[in-house]
């Protein structure tokens, strides 16, 4: 069965150089009727993703330990739904998942019939460049990441997962990620492909005829990278959701460089610029996506989250670099439209730039630090990484410039000054409400009750926070009157911005203001941290049947003298990872103020517990937040009003 399997991967990879070599032939000739042929082969290729992920899942769900993949990443005592979900726990089965997102998208693009009013000459291309990323998927997973491989003797238990993955924040977050970079593959291709087929005044421009699979894959990328980061604080038991470790990075770039797609892609909707740029930052979404792999499973930077290298990292290298010199070409192969841009700082088009440049500065820094000690081994024997406070000190400031334009933009007319009649006095009213805001939730203590002075000399997260409440009032007086027009494109764009401002708002504060303490526990014994009182009720140990032995402190949480409620945060020892491997279980008190955290980091010979105590201001506002902006986006989606508000700006 598992030779049919990966026969079913040489299918892909030989329909997709037979399809990808029969579009060029065809456009060498100037002819298309053979593009019927092209686009059925396509078929035959997701048929063949799609029967060969069936086997790994029946294998998987199954416990078929002949298979090598099965064998690594489940054992007889792990809950199916966590069998199933190995499927993108290890590399191989991660790429087959990527590649079947890819084939998935471009099956439904397919099917619109936005497609199927392209030129031949435009689809053509398309299914060149498509297919060119259906081929490296193909010699990935039938050469160096081989899902199928069998073994003999089979084992008669398996390795177990990971299990800092079994947590449900890992059964969404990869998956979200690949339909992400699979999502973009479709409007990367179709703006390469209209670029140089040169047939854009004879039919839709790429980008609206693509506009659903930007909008989803951005919106799966977005649910992706948060739902990561709750993984990290809920799961990793330090505290915090984000160490700019090189594989979180990995996957920030598409998602930085994608956002600044979509705010440069309004420009030429609207104005008819910027064609250029926007085929080249489209283009460079895929090619980020496959940098990010490439980052993942090369062993080129050491992470807790990476693979190994596995043979893969040199095609994948020399991939991202084919990928970037084709963006480049078919960008430079396109027209250039429309007339210059208005000025820069008084006009909505120019702020609109100003934001794409700060979210590609800030992809190009994180890219920088990130390759770091693989760039200074060109002057240094013994290169070291830039550690989390450098991106701190960089980023925080471009955050927070990147909130206070967002806050402007929207009152700004296309051609400069303020659009509509009522638009000084309200947003001089969000500014000061805003600002009053932040002045009094600082005065109430509601933050780490620092001195002024030491807030003074780090100014950026107050001012990243008021700038994150004015975009957040802004926001929600023009979504009102949005939803009230029927305006549901505007009331997504709208909707997803809020919620950018407040996931802005929880990291602008509760990484400055987090008051953090380990504390030494004897049974009954109490401590303060910050305004709460903790003290150690009880320890408990016990066995579990899913295979671990574990520790868990019950610690009562008091504030003002009343009880808040009781954590209990545990230390696991897992049966197939050793006596030197534990693994934290942490427990929280949420709030929407204040969340309080714990986790268990030591036990001593005289049953003294090391606990570690958190206080972390406004953290559940970014799962809020990242939220909105994971389901705002669907709003747009949909088919918008022709009404629209004469006073509110458009």
């Amino acid at each position: 069965m598992y030779f049919f399997a990966y026969a079913l991967q040489l299918v892909l990879l030989l329909c997709a150089l037979a399809g990808g070599g029969l579009a060029i032939f065809q456009l060498y000739e100037g002819r298309s009727h053979a593009l019927k042929l092209v686009e059925r082969l396509h078929w035959l290729i997701s048929g063949a993703l799609l029967l060969a992920s069936a086997l790994l899942l029946h294998a998987l769900f199954w416990k078929d330990f002949s298979l090598q993949y099965v064998a690594s990443y489940t054992d007889l005592l792990l809950p199916a739904f966590y069998r199933l979900t190995a499927f993108w726990a290890g590399q191989p089965g991660s790429m087959l998942f990527w590649a079947l997102s890819v084939g998935i998208m471009g099956s439904l693009f397919a099917l619109t019939r936005a497609y199927t009013r392209l030129t031949p000459a435009t689809r053509l291309w398309f299914w060149v460049f498509f297919y060119g990323i259906m081929a490296f998927f193909g010699l990935i997973l039938t050469t160096w990441s081989n899902p199928f491989v069998m073994q003999t003797p089979v084992p008669a238990d398996g390795s177990g997962l990971n299990p800092l993955l079994q947590n449900p924040g890992m059964i969404f977050h990869p998956p979200l990620l690949f339909l992400g970079y699979g999502g973009f593959a479709v409007p990367s291709c179709l703006a390469l492909a209209q670029a140089l087929s040169g047939a854009r005044d004879r039919e839709d421009a790429w980008f609206r005829v693509s506009r659903p699979f930007v909008m989803l894959a951005w919106l799966f990328l977005t649910a992706g990278i948060v739902l990561g980061m709750w993984w990290a604080y809920m799961e990793l038991g330090w505290g915090g959701y984000w160490a700019w470790d090189p594989v979180e990075n990995a996957s920030l770039l598409p998602w930085l460089i994608g956002s600044a797609a979509l705010h440069t892609l309004v420009i030429e909707d609207r104005r008819g610029k910027l064609a250029r740029v926007n085929v080249a930052l489209m283009g460079l979404c895929t090619v980020s996506a496959f940098f990010a792999t490439y980052l993942v499973r090369s062993g080129v930077i050491q992470s807790v989250h990476a693979f190994g290298d596995g043979g893969v990292g040199t095609p994948l290298l020399l991939f991202v670099l084919a990928g970037g010199v084709v963006s480049l070409w078919a960008a430079f192969s396109e027209k250039t439209r429309g007339e210059t841009l208005e000025n820069f700082f008084s006009s909505r088009e120019g702020l609109l730039v100003l934001v794409a440049w700060i979210l590609i500065a800030l992809s190009f820094i994180i890219l920088t630090a990130t390759m770091w000690p693989v760039l200074s081994r060109l002057w240094a024997e013994s290169p070291n990484g830039l550690d989390a406070n450098f991106y701190n000190r960089v980023c925080l400031p471009l955050g927070s410039l990147l909130m206070l334009v967002m806050a402007v933009c929207p009152w700004i007319g296309w051609k400069g000054g303020l659009s509509g009649r009522k638009t000084g006095p309200v947003l001089t009213a969000c500014a000061a409400i805003a600002s009053v805001a932040c002045i009094l939730w600082w005065l109430s203590g509601q933050v780490n009750p620092l001195p002024l002075a030491a807030h003074l000399k780090q100014p950026m997260p107050l001012v990243a926070a008021a700038a994150a409440g004015g975009v957040a009032l802004a926001c929600l007086y023009l979504l009102l009157s949005a939803v009230r027009n029927r305006a549901w494109r505007r009331a997504g764009a709208l909707g997803t911005h809020l919620g950018m401002a407040l996931m802005a708002l929880g990291i602008a504060v509760s990484g400055p203001y987090k008051i953090e303490k380990d504390v030494y526990f004897n049974e009954g014994g109490s401590d303060t941290v910050g305004n709460y009182t903790v003290t150690l009720l009880s320890l408990e140990s016990g066995r579990n049947p899913v295979g671990f032995d574990y520790i868990e402190a019950r610690v009562r949480v008091e504030k003002d003298g009343r009880e808040l409620g009781v954590l209990g945060p545990q230390r696991r020892l897992y049966d197939k990872f050793g006596q030197m491997n534990q693994f934290s279980e942490v427990d929280v008190i949420p709030g929407l103020g204040e969340e309080v955290y714990a986790s268990l980091l030591a036990l001593d010979e005289s049953s003294r517990v090391l606990v570690r105590i958190s206080v972390e201001p406004l953290i559940n506002w970014l799962w809020i937040g990242g939220a909105l902006m994971s389901l705002a986006p669907l709003l747009c989606l949909c088919r918008s009003s022709r009404r629209k508000s004469e006073n509110v700006p458009s």
